[in-house]
């Protein structure tokens, strides 16, 4: 595998430069782990998703670190004039969700890591369902990337942020006092014994609980608290998998 690092796009530089205030007036981070992040070459990192804003305090600090991430994005900020710019600019990945096009976004995606990049999947696909925000039943995806690309998965556990920016709310919660917000990178989801060409849905499946079990271990470290023994299942309550399930509103 490659072993430089992306470079960054003039485009991601100046988003950034803009963001970054803003975060640092809003949030306080405490992060861990930094030490399981790669020196070099591409990987994955898989947060778990209990916000809107959730994406930008964990791509803060890796951009801190030298590696600005890549996301796998939903389609729909692709369609917004503004925003469409800015996504194409700083090379982001468009993902159709539940389509059968939505595995046309691993090829993009494999090219990145190739090339060095951090690429960003959430694998549960949407923000929590769960009532308690633990991580819900993870999708395919992340598991799938690793798999074929055969680089390291990182999970992401974070939490604060729904303090900040409750599930679906228009708007934040500003008070006096930033919003302290946890961060832990774990170490490398261990999928090396389960690499085959071609890669078998068992593998793909069997990825997908592990890299779940990590990313819910990293986050009962921050919470001090146990997750349920099964994780929350959307279709099994019926709920939709993605969008605001409650207005039929889109996430």
């Amino acid at each position: 595998m490659t072993t430089h690092r992306m470079p960054t796009p003039v485009m991601y530089r100046v988003v950034a430069g803009v963001l970054r205030p803003v975060l640092r007036a809003l949030m306080r981070y405490e992060v861990s782990g930094l030490e399981h992040l790669p020196r070099s070459g591409g990987f994955i990192v898989a947060p778990n998703h209990v916000s809107h804003i959730d994406p930008f305090p964990w791509a803060h600090v890796l951009y801190d670190q030298g590696r600005a991430p890549v996301f796998l994005a939903k389609s729909s900020l692709f369609e917004t004039p503004v925003v469409r710019s800015v996504m194409r600019h700083t090379h982001q990945v468009r993902v159709d969700r539940e389509t059968a096009g939505a595995a046309s976004s691993l090829g993009p995606a494999i090219r990145a890591i190739e090339a060095g990049a951090c690429v960003a999947v959430y694998p549960e696909g949407s923000l929590t369902r769960d009532p308690d925000m633990w991580p819900m039943r993870g999708k395919t995806g992340a598991a799938r990337l690793a798999l074929q690309a055969g680089c390291p998965v990182i999970p992401i556990a974070q939490w604060g942020t729904q303090d900040l920016l409750a599930p679906y709310a228009r708007r934040p919660t500003i008070s006096r006092r930033r919003t302290l917000v946890r961060i832990d990178f774990g170490p490398p989801v261990e999928l090396s014994d389960l690499r085959c060409n071609p890669v078998t849905r068992e593998a793909i499946h069997a990825g997908t609980d592990r890299i779940m079990q990590a990313l819910t271990h990293g986050l009962e470290q921050l919470r001090g608290a146990k997750a349920p023994t099964e994780r929350f299942d959307p279709k099994a309550h019926g709920l939709r998998s993605t969008g605001d399930y409650r207005s039929g509103g889109k996430s």
